[in-house]
């Protein structure tokens, strides 16, 4: 437990630090965020820092908060170190299809843990489908519903395009998440066939309305 501890610790720490400061620095901010033109022209850095900036304090909070929940599930079933993969995998995920789905936006911005975090989301839920979540600290909830309605409400801030969190980041850390706890472990396909093709849903979703044209 205090390798776990320690490692959420320094994840979490590392995003409150970045965070903070480009709460109070907006150079900070700006240099580090996701851009797609500032990525066109050289700084792929973005891709990866841009996860490590929030939005605000509440936005900062409630990806902690579930990153804080749902990585000691992952971490028990896998370990620490495929926490990592998955973290970091998700992260990386999110921000290649952010840059695939706005590549012809050059200032399209984005922040935030959300696509690292819901990959880590999505591969709990896998492991432990029939957990309970309490919305609101008071109205319980099966967590793939909570992980299917977080997708769909990323849907809806992709096509609001009203702030500049990254939405589309959640859909590659899912995917990310997914596909990694599948490899892992296979027979899930089998064993757990309804919420496998549950949490599937949300993805297909999003690229059926790609390729439609209405995102």
């Amino acid at each position: 437990m205090g390798d776990i501890n320690i490692f959420l610790l320094l994840l979490i720490g590392a995003n409150a630090i970045v965070s903070y400061k480009g709460f109070n620095d907006m150079i900070f901010f700006r240099k580090y965020e996701f851009h797609i033109g500032s990525i066109k022209a050289g700084e792929q850095y973005r891709m990866i820092t841009s996860a490590f900036l929030h939005g605000d304090m509440m936005h900062l909070v409630f990806n902690m908060l579930t990153l804080y929940f749902f990585a000691p599930i992952v971490i028990y079933s896998f370990g620490v170190l495929p926490l990592f993969l998955i973290y970091f995998g998700s992260l990386v995920a999110g921000s290649l299809l952010t840059l695939y789905f706005h590549k012809n936006d050059y200032s399209y911005r984005a922040i935030g843990a959300s696509g690292a975090v819901v990959g880590v989301l999505y591969s709990a839920i896998l492991l432990n489908p029939n957990m309970e979540l309490r919305l609101f600290f008071a109205i319980p909830i099966p967590a793939y519903l909570f992980g299917i309605g977080y997708l769909l409400y990323s849907i809806y801030g992709m096509k609001a395009k009203s702030d500049n969190i990254g939405h589309t980041a959640h859909f590659g850390g899912a995917i990310a998440g997914y596909l990694i706890t599948l490899a892992r472990e296979p027979n899930m396909i089998y064993d757990n066939t309804l919420m496998v093709v549950l949490l599937a849903i949300p993805i297909v979703l999003l690229f059926i309305l790609s390729r439609s044209g209405k995102l």
